[in-house]
């Protein structure tokens, strides 16, 4: 027989009625993953620019939100963006995507356009040759150069001077406003081949940096894997400073303390040195009358544990008689 609900122990429902909620809060925010409510086909796009796409952004087909983007990872001299269809959508296999402005503070989405027979098959990259990024920073200058030269500046000057002058009961701000433009359009005509030389520059800086791309990105991941190495190290060069600095303080203490004991030391060794200047000669001659002492010693103690050495008339010679004696 099962007990009145009033009954159980309040600690054990408690406990399963947290477990619970738990792995509800962990399923609602990890909803793209089940398989029945989110899930989703993934797909990747590759485009010469990120453009200021994030993760989170959003997918479209035909101004139609159908999933959102999840990565944007630098694959070698291109960006590789990793989307989610989340809806029951078709687009076929020759399918381009494009990044586009959504808002006017700066936030963008990913664009598809569907192309081609059936269905484009999960997992597939979309290629660069049918993508386009919302902005081109090499292209841009090329084409600012080029149309920047074909501008006839004094004949436009010339036609802000016109309007203004046929404009002459219009109110002051308008006017003023042209006057404006029409002295900008005089200091860019004055300033014409200056500018020209800019574009022109300009256009050749953009060009040798989409030339060194690559170089570009290998010095990114170089400066990457410096950065890394430095946070890793971070724990060891925060030890060897401290140390560093401590030893620093012992050091000073060490001398400040042994200060009054140093002193006077150097004052005697001073003495000391002093003394030793003054007898230099007689240092040097004693050294060289010790020479021959140390030279006889040294042969008399060569042999071994024996003494080599000899007393005179020790014992007496016997005596040798003189011829004619018997």
């Amino acid at each position: 027989m099962s007990k009145p609900f009033r009954e159980r122990n309040p600690v054990v429902i408690g406990a399963v009625s947290f477990a619970v909620l738990a792995a509800l809060l962990l399923a609602a925010f990890n909803a793209a993953s089940l398989p029945l409510i989110g899930g989703g086909d993934v797909y990747r796009a590759a485009f010469s620019d990120a453009s200021g796409l994030k993760p989170g952004d959003e997918v479209r087909i035909a101004g139609v939100r159908v999933g959102q983007v999840d990565t944007i990872e630098l694959d070698g001299n291109q960006v590789v963006a990793e989307f989610r269809v989340d809806t029951p959508s078709r687009f076929g296999t020759e399918t381009e995507a494009e990044i586009k402005v959504k808002t006017l503070l700066g936030d963008m989405f990913l664009a598809l356009a569907p192309a081609g027979e059936g269905q484009l098959e999960g997992g597939t990259t979309i290629p660069r040759e049918r993508t386009r990024s919302a902005f081109d920073v090499v292209s841009a200058f090329e084409g600012l150069a080029q149309r920047a030269e074909d501008i006839d500046t004094d004949q436009l000057g010339e036609a802000f001077d016109t309007l203004a002058e046929l404009t002459d009961d219009t109110p002051a701000a308008f006017q003023g406003t042209l006057r404006g433009l029409s002295r900008l359009s005089r200091t860019v005509a004055s300033r014409n081949e200056e500018i020209g030389t800019l574009l022109q520059n300009l256009d050749t800086v953009s060009g040798t940096l989409a030339a060194r791309d690559d170089d570009l990105i290998e010095l990114m991941r170089s400066s990457d894997v410096l950065l890394r190495a430095l946070v890793a190290r971070r724990e060891a060069v925060n030890t060897l400073l401290v140390s560093t600095s401590r030893f620093s303080r012992e050091i000073t203490r060490l001398v400040r303390d042994s200060r009054a004991d140093l002193a006077p030391a150097l004052d005697n060794l001073e003495g000391v040195v002093d003394t030793l200047l003054k007898n230099q000669s007689n240092i040097d001659e004693s050294l060289r009358l010790l020479a021959p002492f140390y030279r006889v010693f040294g042969n008399t103690l060569g042999t071994g544990p024996w003494f080599d050495t000899y007393i005179a008339n020790l014992p007496p010679a016997p005596a040798t008689p003189l011829a004619g004696e018997n």
